[in-house]
Protein backbone atom coordinates (compact mmCIF):
# COMPACT_ATOMS: atom_id res chain seq x y z
CA UNK A 1 0.00 0.00 0.00
CA UNK A 2 2.71 2.46 0.44
CA UNK A 3 4.10 1.62 -2.51
CA UNK A 4 1.34 2.55 -4.09
CA UNK A 5 0.89 5.82 -2.52
CA UNK A 6 4.49 6.76 -3.32
CA UNK A 7 3.82 5.96 -6.75
CA UNK A 8 0.89 7.93 -6.51
CA UNK A 9 2.68 10.99 -4.92
CA UNK A 10 5.32 10.88 -7.43
CA UNK A 11 2.57 11.00 -10.47
CA UNK A 12 0.74 13.83 -9.15
CA UNK A 13 4.83 15.71 -8.67
CA UNK A 14 4.87 15.27 -12.29
CA UNK A 15 1.66 16.50 -12.84
CA UNK A 16 2.12 19.86 -11.15
CA UNK A 17 5.72 20.03 -13.01
CA UNK A 18 4.10 19.47 -16.29
CA UNK A 19 1.43 22.61 -15.32
CA UNK A 20 3.95 24.80 -14.36
CA UNK A 21 5.63 24.10 -17.31
CA UNK A 22 3.29 24.85 -19.43
CA UNK A 23 2.35 27.88 -17.49
CA UNK A 24 6.01 29.10 -18.31
CA UNK A 25 5.78 28.55 -21.86
CA UNK A 26 2.33 30.10 -22.14
CA UNK A 27 3.61 33.32 -20.73
CA UNK A 28 6.20 34.43 -23.62
CA UNK A 29 6.42 38.28 -22.70
CA UNK A 30 8.15 39.33 -19.49
CA UNK A 31 8.54 42.79 -18.12
CA UNK A 32 11.93 42.85 -17.61
CA UNK A 33 12.56 42.42 -21.22
CA UNK A 34 10.63 45.58 -22.62
CA UNK A 35 9.45 47.92 -19.70
CA UNK A 36 12.48 49.88 -20.36
CA UNK A 37 11.33 50.83 -23.65
CA UNK A 38 7.97 51.58 -22.39
CA UNK A 39 8.68 53.51 -19.32
CA UNK A 40 11.61 55.40 -20.77
CA UNK A 41 10.67 57.34 -23.94
CA UNK A 42 13.81 57.65 -26.14
CA UNK A 43 13.49 60.89 -27.80
CA UNK A 44 16.87 60.57 -28.92
CA UNK A 45 15.57 60.13 -32.74
CA UNK A 46 13.18 62.62 -32.61
CA UNK A 47 15.37 65.30 -31.41
CA UNK A 48 17.78 64.07 -34.23
CA UNK A 49 15.11 64.51 -36.76
CA UNK A 50 13.74 67.91 -35.30
CA UNK A 51 17.40 69.06 -35.73
CA UNK A 52 17.58 68.18 -39.27
CA UNK A 53 14.03 69.56 -40.02
CA UNK A 54 15.29 72.84 -38.02
CA UNK A 55 18.89 72.87 -40.62
CA UNK A 56 16.68 72.32 -43.73
CA UNK A 57 13.74 74.51 -42.97
CA UNK A 58 16.48 77.68 -42.04
CA UNK A 59 18.76 77.02 -44.97
CA UNK A 60 15.70 77.06 -47.42
CA UNK A 61 14.37 80.36 -45.67
CA UNK A 62 17.94 81.84 -46.27
CA UNK A 63 17.96 80.42 -50.17
CA UNK A 64 14.36 80.28 -51.40
CA UNK A 65 14.93 79.14 -54.62
CA UNK A 66 17.51 76.01 -53.45
CA UNK A 67 14.27 73.60 -53.95
CA UNK A 68 16.67 70.25 -52.86
CA UNK A 69 16.27 71.84 -49.94
CA UNK A 70 12.44 70.83 -49.71
CA UNK A 71 13.21 67.52 -50.22
CA UNK A 72 15.47 67.11 -47.47
CA UNK A 73 12.71 68.98 -45.12
CA UNK A 74 10.25 66.58 -45.97
CA UNK A 75 12.32 63.72 -45.49
CA UNK A 76 12.57 64.79 -41.88
CA UNK A 77 9.01 65.66 -41.74
CA UNK A 78 7.97 62.18 -42.91
CA UNK A 79 10.30 60.48 -40.26
CA UNK A 80 8.52 62.51 -37.92
CA UNK A 81 5.13 61.62 -38.46
CA UNK A 82 6.73 57.99 -38.42
CA UNK A 83 7.50 58.64 -34.94
CA UNK A 84 4.82 60.58 -33.75
CA UNK A 85 1.88 59.90 -35.67
CA UNK A 86 0.95 63.32 -36.13
CA UNK A 87 -0.66 63.90 -39.32
CA UNK A 88 0.53 67.41 -40.09
CA UNK A 89 3.89 66.18 -40.52
CA UNK A 90 2.91 64.70 -43.05
CA UNK A 91 0.42 67.14 -44.52
CA UNK A 92 3.53 69.30 -44.56
CA UNK A 93 6.03 66.93 -46.27
CA UNK A 94 3.34 67.06 -49.16
CA UNK A 95 3.33 70.13 -49.69
CA UNK A 96 7.02 70.65 -49.68
CA UNK A 97 7.48 67.94 -52.28
CA UNK A 98 4.69 69.16 -54.23
CA UNK A 99 6.46 72.31 -54.45
CA UNK A 100 9.60 70.65 -55.33
CA UNK A 101 7.93 68.66 -58.02
CA UNK A 102 6.33 71.69 -59.39
CA UNK A 103 9.69 73.45 -59.70
CA UNK A 104 11.20 70.61 -62.03
CA UNK A 105 7.89 70.59 -63.66
CA UNK A 106 7.77 66.93 -62.23
CA UNK A 107 10.39 65.41 -64.26
CA UNK A 108 12.74 64.63 -61.40
CA UNK A 109 12.35 60.82 -61.22
CA UNK A 110 13.53 60.93 -57.74
CA UNK A 111 11.28 64.09 -56.09
CA UNK A 112 8.23 62.50 -57.88
CA UNK A 113 8.78 58.66 -56.03
CA UNK A 114 9.15 61.02 -53.01
CA UNK A 115 5.65 62.28 -53.57
CA UNK A 116 4.57 59.07 -54.33
CA UNK A 117 5.81 57.78 -51.06
CA UNK A 118 4.00 60.50 -49.25
CA UNK A 119 0.40 59.34 -51.24
CA UNK A 120 0.90 55.86 -49.85
CA UNK A 121 1.17 56.69 -46.71
CA UNK A 122 -2.21 58.89 -46.92
CA UNK A 123 -4.04 55.64 -49.08
CA UNK A 124 -3.84 58.07 -52.00
CA UNK A 125 -3.31 54.94 -54.61
CA UNK A 126 -4.24 56.33 -57.50
CA UNK A 127 -2.54 59.79 -57.04
CA UNK A 128 0.93 57.92 -56.32
CA UNK A 129 0.24 55.69 -59.62
CA UNK A 130 0.07 58.62 -62.13
CA UNK A 131 3.34 59.92 -60.12
CA UNK A 132 5.21 56.16 -61.04
CA UNK A 133 4.04 56.30 -64.18
CA UNK A 134 5.45 59.30 -65.07
CA UNK A 135 8.87 58.49 -63.15
CA UNK A 136 8.60 55.50 -65.58
CA UNK A 137 8.54 57.57 -68.74
CA UNK A 138 11.39 59.64 -67.39
CA UNK A 139 13.44 56.23 -66.65
CA UNK A 140 15.76 57.39 -64.37
CA UNK A 141 16.78 54.80 -61.53
CA UNK A 142 14.15 52.54 -63.26
CA UNK A 143 14.40 49.64 -60.97
CA UNK A 144 13.07 52.08 -57.58
CA UNK A 145 10.02 53.13 -60.03
CA UNK A 146 9.11 49.32 -60.76
CA UNK A 147 9.58 48.47 -56.81
CA UNK A 148 7.46 50.86 -56.25
CA UNK A 149 4.84 50.28 -59.30
CA UNK A 150 4.42 46.55 -57.69
CA UNK A 151 3.95 48.31 -54.31
CA UNK A 152 0.65 50.68 -55.51
CA UNK A 153 -0.55 47.70 -57.91
CA UNK A 154 -0.81 45.16 -54.99
CA UNK A 155 -2.70 48.03 -53.04
CA UNK A 156 -4.43 48.65 -55.71
CA UNK A 157 -5.98 45.16 -55.89
CA UNK A 158 -4.45 45.10 -59.67
CA UNK A 159 -2.70 41.65 -59.39
CA UNK A 160 -1.59 41.53 -63.12
CA UNK A 161 0.15 44.62 -63.63
CA UNK A 162 1.53 43.77 -59.84
CA UNK A 163 2.85 40.04 -61.09
CA UNK A 164 4.46 41.97 -64.30
CA UNK A 165 6.60 44.44 -62.29
CA UNK A 166 7.32 41.39 -60.22
CA UNK A 167 9.10 39.48 -62.79
CA UNK A 168 10.43 43.06 -63.86
CA UNK A 169 12.34 43.37 -60.65
CA UNK A 170 13.43 40.00 -60.38
CA UNK A 171 16.92 39.31 -57.97
CA UNK A 172 16.87 36.39 -55.89
CA UNK A 173 20.33 38.52 -54.00
CA UNK A 174 18.53 42.13 -53.87
CA UNK A 175 16.89 42.71 -50.41
CA UNK A 176 14.02 44.54 -52.08
CA UNK A 177 13.23 42.07 -54.32
CA UNK A 178 13.07 39.25 -51.75
CA UNK A 179 10.59 41.37 -49.34
CA UNK A 180 8.40 42.20 -52.46
CA UNK A 181 8.27 38.16 -53.14
CA UNK A 182 7.64 37.88 -49.80
CA UNK A 183 4.57 40.27 -49.96
CA UNK A 184 3.36 38.61 -52.86
CA UNK A 185 3.55 34.96 -51.20
CA UNK A 186 1.69 36.28 -48.24
CA UNK A 187 -1.05 37.87 -50.41
CA UNK A 188 -1.48 34.82 -51.93
CA UNK A 189 -1.82 32.76 -48.89
CA UNK A 190 1.32 31.23 -48.48
CA UNK A 191 2.41 32.10 -45.35
CA UNK A 192 5.50 29.77 -45.44
CA UNK A 193 6.95 30.96 -48.71
CA UNK A 194 5.93 34.62 -47.10
CA UNK A 195 8.45 34.15 -44.17
CA UNK A 196 10.92 32.23 -46.05
CA UNK A 197 11.83 35.09 -48.40
CA UNK A 198 11.47 37.58 -45.40
CA UNK A 199 14.21 35.22 -43.99
CA UNK A 200 16.19 35.55 -46.95
CA UNK A 201 16.13 39.36 -46.85
CA UNK A 202 16.68 39.40 -43.17
CA UNK A 203 19.90 37.48 -43.67
CA UNK A 204 20.85 40.28 -46.03
CA UNK A 205 20.03 42.71 -43.95
CA UNK A 206 22.10 41.79 -41.21
CA UNK A 207 25.10 41.42 -43.17
CA UNK A 208 24.60 44.76 -44.43
CA UNK A 209 24.15 45.72 -40.97
CA UNK A 210 21.90 49.02 -42.52
CA UNK A 211 20.06 49.72 -39.19
CA UNK A 212 16.87 51.09 -40.86
CA UNK A 213 16.79 47.62 -43.20
CA UNK A 214 17.38 46.12 -40.30
CA UNK A 215 14.76 47.37 -38.34
CA UNK A 216 12.60 47.13 -41.25
CA UNK A 217 12.48 43.60 -41.44
CA UNK A 218 12.32 43.15 -37.86
CA UNK A 219 9.24 44.63 -37.24
CA UNK A 220 7.74 42.66 -40.75
CA UNK A 221 9.08 39.28 -39.63
CA UNK A 222 7.80 39.61 -36.60
CA UNK A 223 4.35 40.51 -37.71
CA UNK A 224 4.97 37.49 -39.84
CA UNK A 225 5.83 34.93 -37.05
CA UNK A 226 2.69 35.86 -35.26
CA UNK A 227 0.46 35.26 -38.13
CA UNK A 228 1.98 32.02 -38.20
CA UNK A 229 1.74 30.91 -34.87
CA UNK A 230 5.40 31.65 -33.69
CA UNK A 231 4.91 33.89 -30.71
CA UNK A 232 8.22 33.35 -29.04
CA UNK A 233 9.89 34.33 -32.58
CA UNK A 234 7.45 37.11 -33.22
CA UNK A 235 8.69 38.80 -29.56
CA UNK A 236 11.78 38.35 -30.04
CA UNK A 237 12.29 40.33 -33.38
CA UNK A 238 10.09 43.07 -31.51
CA UNK A 239 12.62 43.38 -28.99
CA UNK A 240 15.39 43.49 -31.06
CA UNK A 241 13.72 46.11 -33.33
CA UNK A 242 13.11 47.88 -29.95
CA UNK A 243 16.99 47.98 -29.25
CA UNK A 244 17.67 49.48 -32.59
CA UNK A 245 15.33 52.05 -32.02
CA UNK A 246 13.49 52.21 -28.86
CA UNK A 247 11.04 54.72 -30.07
CA UNK A 248 9.53 52.56 -32.13
CA UNK A 249 5.74 52.04 -31.26
CA UNK A 250 4.54 49.74 -33.48
CA UNK A 251 6.58 47.23 -32.16
CA UNK A 252 5.81 47.92 -28.86
CA UNK A 253 2.04 47.80 -29.69
CA UNK A 254 2.94 44.34 -31.16
CA UNK A 255 4.34 43.02 -27.47
CA UNK A 256 0.78 44.47 -26.14
CA UNK A 257 -0.86 42.70 -28.85
CA UNK A 258 1.17 39.18 -27.22
CA UNK A 259 0.25 40.52 -23.51
CA UNK A 260 -3.31 40.95 -24.28
CA UNK A 261 -4.31 38.14 -27.07
CA UNK A 262 -1.59 35.38 -26.35
CA UNK A 263 -0.62 35.62 -22.59
CA UNK A 264 -3.88 36.93 -21.54
CA UNK A 265 -2.90 39.74 -19.32
CA UNK A 266 -5.31 42.62 -20.86
CA UNK A 267 -4.59 45.17 -17.90
CA UNK A 268 -0.40 44.86 -18.80
CA UNK A 269 -1.19 45.37 -21.98
CA UNK A 270 -3.57 48.19 -21.89
CA UNK A 271 -0.83 49.97 -19.19
CA UNK A 272 1.76 49.13 -22.37
CA UNK A 273 -0.37 51.13 -24.74
CA UNK A 274 -1.43 54.16 -22.45
CA UNK A 275 2.31 54.61 -22.01
CA UNK A 276 2.92 54.44 -25.89
CA UNK A 277 -0.15 57.04 -26.63
CA UNK A 278 1.59 59.76 -24.55
CA UNK A 279 3.94 60.57 -27.57
CA UNK A 280 2.21 58.26 -30.39
CA UNK A 281 -1.18 59.89 -31.65
CA UNK A 282 -2.10 57.18 -34.14
CA UNK A 283 -5.37 56.51 -34.19
CA UNK A 284 -6.25 53.18 -34.63
CA UNK A 285 -4.35 52.83 -31.11
CA UNK A 286 -7.33 54.06 -29.45
CA UNK A 287 -9.73 51.52 -31.34
CA UNK A 288 -7.17 48.34 -29.56
CA UNK A 289 -7.68 49.77 -26.35
CA UNK A 290 -11.12 49.80 -26.81
CA UNK A 291 -11.06 46.00 -27.59
CA UNK A 292 -8.83 45.48 -24.43
CA UNK A 293 -11.41 47.37 -22.56
CA UNK A 294 -14.43 45.45 -24.10
CA UNK A 295 -12.81 42.11 -23.16
CA UNK A 296 -11.92 43.13 -19.36
CA UNK A 297 -15.80 44.22 -19.17
CA UNK A 298 -15.32 48.00 -19.04
CA UNK A 299 -18.12 49.27 -21.06
CA UNK A 300 -16.79 53.50 -19.79
CA UNK A 301 -13.10 52.73 -20.88
CA UNK A 302 -14.46 51.05 -24.23
CA UNK A 303 -16.64 54.58 -24.45
CA UNK A 304 -13.67 56.42 -23.66
CA UNK A 305 -11.32 54.98 -26.35
CA UNK A 306 -14.23 54.84 -28.92
CA UNK A 307 -14.84 58.29 -28.59
CA UNK A 308 -11.17 59.46 -28.69
CA UNK A 309 -10.74 57.56 -32.03
CA UNK A 310 -13.52 59.04 -33.56
CA UNK A 311 -12.77 62.51 -32.38
CA UNK A 312 -9.55 62.13 -34.10
CA UNK A 313 -10.33 61.13 -37.04
CA UNK A 314 -12.89 63.85 -37.54
CA UNK A 315 -9.58 65.75 -38.71
CA UNK A 316 -10.16 65.94 -42.13
CA UNK A 317 -6.15 65.97 -42.83
CA UNK A 318 -6.42 62.03 -42.61
CA UNK A 319 -8.62 61.93 -45.76
CA UNK A 320 -9.05 58.25 -46.33
CA UNK A 321 -6.66 56.77 -44.25
CA UNK A 322 -9.11 55.77 -41.83
CA UNK A 323 -11.90 54.66 -44.07
CA UNK A 324 -11.53 50.86 -43.97
CA UNK A 325 -11.26 51.42 -39.54
CA UNK A 326 -14.24 53.70 -39.98
CA UNK A 327 -16.49 50.99 -41.69
CA UNK A 328 -15.94 48.14 -38.76
CA UNK A 329 -16.42 51.06 -36.26
CA UNK A 330 -20.16 52.20 -37.94
CA UNK A 331 -21.01 48.46 -38.44
CA UNK A 332 -20.24 46.35 -35.30
CA UNK A 333 -20.29 49.90 -32.59
CA UNK A 334 -22.53 52.08 -33.85
CA UNK A 335 -24.91 50.43 -36.19
CA UNK A 336 -24.47 53.45 -38.48
CA UNK A 337 -25.28 51.14 -41.40
CA UNK A 338 -25.49 53.73 -44.40
CA UNK A 339 -22.64 55.39 -43.19
CA UNK A 340 -20.61 51.97 -43.16
CA UNK A 341 -22.00 51.31 -46.44
CA UNK A 342 -20.86 54.85 -48.23
CA UNK A 343 -17.60 54.64 -46.80
CA UNK A 344 -17.26 51.12 -48.15
CA UNK A 345 -18.16 51.80 -51.36
CA UNK A 346 -15.36 54.85 -51.42
CA UNK A 347 -13.04 52.05 -50.72
CA UNK A 348 -14.07 49.69 -53.38
CA UNK A 349 -13.79 53.01 -55.83
CA UNK A 350 -10.60 53.79 -54.27
CA UNK A 351 -9.27 50.33 -53.99
CA UNK A 352 -10.94 47.68 -55.42
CA UNK A 353 -9.29 44.93 -53.40
CA UNK A 354 -10.82 42.09 -51.60
CA UNK A 355 -10.40 43.86 -48.54
CA UNK A 356 -12.52 46.59 -49.63
CA UNK A 357 -15.24 44.63 -50.97
CA UNK A 358 -15.22 42.61 -47.54
CA UNK A 359 -15.56 45.51 -46.26
CA UNK A 360 -18.79 46.54 -48.51
CA UNK A 361 -20.58 42.38 -47.79
CA UNK A 362 -19.87 43.03 -44.30
CA UNK A 363 -21.94 46.33 -44.50
CA UNK A 364 -24.93 44.77 -46.57
CA UNK A 365 -24.82 42.04 -43.91
CA UNK A 366 -24.97 43.92 -40.63
CA UNK A 367 -27.53 46.28 -42.45
CA UNK A 368 -29.66 42.96 -42.83
CA UNK A 369 -29.29 42.49 -46.45
CA UNK A 370 -27.41 38.66 -46.66
CA UNK A 371 -28.13 38.05 -50.07
CA UNK A 372 -26.33 40.56 -51.53
CA UNK A 373 -23.37 40.17 -49.15
CA UNK A 374 -23.05 36.84 -50.10
CA UNK A 375 -23.41 37.71 -53.57
CA UNK A 376 -19.92 40.35 -53.28
CA UNK A 377 -18.14 37.52 -51.38
CA UNK A 378 -18.52 34.91 -53.80
CA UNK A 379 -17.64 36.95 -56.57
CA UNK A 380 -14.93 39.39 -55.16
CA UNK A 381 -13.48 37.85 -51.66
CA UNK A 382 -14.02 33.98 -51.93
CA UNK A 383 -10.60 31.94 -52.75
CA UNK A 384 -8.91 36.20 -53.37
CA UNK A 385 -8.18 36.55 -49.56
CA UNK A 386 -7.14 34.65 -46.77
CA UNK A 387 -6.89 37.17 -43.67
CA UNK A 388 -8.83 35.56 -40.56
CA UNK A 389 -10.68 38.75 -40.50
CA UNK A 390 -12.52 38.98 -43.76
CA UNK A 391 -12.77 34.82 -43.37
CA UNK A 392 -14.54 35.58 -40.13
CA UNK A 393 -16.81 37.89 -42.11
CA UNK A 394 -17.57 35.02 -44.88
CA UNK A 395 -18.26 32.62 -42.22
CA UNK A 396 -20.81 34.63 -40.74
CA UNK A 397 -22.24 35.71 -43.94
CA UNK A 398 -22.45 31.89 -44.74
CA UNK A 399 -24.31 30.78 -42.11
CA UNK A 400 -27.00 33.98 -42.62
CA UNK A 401 -27.39 32.27 -46.01
CA UNK A 402 -27.74 28.71 -44.52
CA UNK A 403 -24.74 27.90 -46.23
CA UNK A 404 -23.61 25.78 -42.75
CA UNK A 405 -20.85 23.28 -44.36
CA UNK A 406 -18.93 26.04 -45.59
CA UNK A 407 -19.40 28.26 -42.74
CA UNK A 408 -18.14 25.35 -40.40
CA UNK A 409 -15.39 24.98 -42.62
CA UNK A 410 -14.07 28.36 -41.74
CA UNK A 411 -14.97 28.27 -38.68
CA UNK A 412 -12.46 25.55 -37.61
CA UNK A 413 -9.48 27.61 -39.46
CA UNK A 414 -10.77 30.49 -37.31
CA UNK A 415 -10.36 29.12 -33.95
CA UNK A 416 -7.06 28.47 -34.90
CA UNK A 417 -6.57 31.50 -35.62
CA UNK A 418 -7.55 32.97 -32.14
CA UNK A 419 -4.03 34.52 -31.45
CA UNK A 420 -4.14 36.40 -34.63
CA UNK A 421 -8.06 37.44 -34.26
CA UNK A 422 -7.72 38.38 -30.65
CA UNK A 423 -10.11 36.64 -27.79
CA UNK A 424 -13.08 39.07 -28.65
CA UNK A 425 -13.42 37.93 -32.13
CA UNK A 426 -12.76 34.46 -31.16
CA UNK A 427 -15.61 34.76 -29.06
CA UNK A 428 -18.06 35.65 -31.77
CA UNK A 429 -16.54 33.19 -33.94
CA UNK A 430 -17.40 30.36 -31.43
CA UNK A 431 -21.38 31.36 -32.07
CA UNK A 432 -20.66 30.73 -35.71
Amino acid sequence: MKTLQVINLMVLALICFSCNTKLEEENIAQISDYNSYVETEDQDMLLTLEGDYKFWDNKLKAQPNQFPYLVKKASALSSKFKITGNIDYLIEAEQDLVAANKRTHYNNSGYLRALARNYISQHRFKESLELLKKAEVIGEHLKGTHNMLFDVYLELGNTNEATKYLVEIQDFSDFDYLIRLSKWQDHEGNLDGAIKYMEKALKLAESSNNPNTKQWVYTNIADYYGHDGQIKKSYAYYLKALALDPSDAYSKKGIAWIVYSHDNNPEEAMRILNKVTQTHKTPDYELLKAEISDFMGDSLSKSKHLNAYLKAVENEKYGDMYNAYNTIVFTDELQIFDSALKLAKKEVENRPTPHSYDLLAWSYYKGGESEKALDIVETYVKNKSFEPSILSHMAHIYKANGKIAEANGLKKELLEASYELGPVATQHNKNI
